[in-house]
């Protein structure tokens, strides 16, 4: 078993990630870039917590910790767009910030962590 698959994170922002791509496969009318930038975010989220537990010093995890924290928030902010423009509901965007403000409180706590 590898480092990363032990963590909570990791499998938090997994599900976040299956969930989310749920919901946008409902959606037919997000701007192809937008969508494109959303899911290469909330990969970025996956693949960094999985890459930083992978390194040997503090200051490297920490940096890709750090690197899926601010992917987080992007995935915040393409939310929050999506939302004004009508194509996701408010029960929908609730949902998903949830379980993004659980992800970031985890990757902030690692983060903390590695000080």
């Amino acid at each position: 078993m590898f480092d990363f698959e032990q963590l909570d994170v990791y499998h938090k922002a997994r599900d976040f990630r299956k969930k989310l791509y749920t919901i946008l496969a409902t959606k037919n009318s997000i701007d192809r870039n937008l969508l494109d930038q959303l899911k290469r975010a909330s990969l970025s989220i996956v693949l960094n917590i999985a890459e930083g537990s992978g390194k040997s010093s503090k200051a490297d995890k920490r940096n890709f910790y750090v690197t899926a924290r601010g992917s987080t928030y992007e995935v915040v902010a393409i939310m929050d767009i999506l939302f004004d423009d009508g194509i996701i509901a408010d029960d929908e965007k609730e949902g998903l910030y949830k379980g993004l403000e659980t992800i970031s409180k985890m990757l902030l706590g690692l983060i903390n962590h590695l000080r």
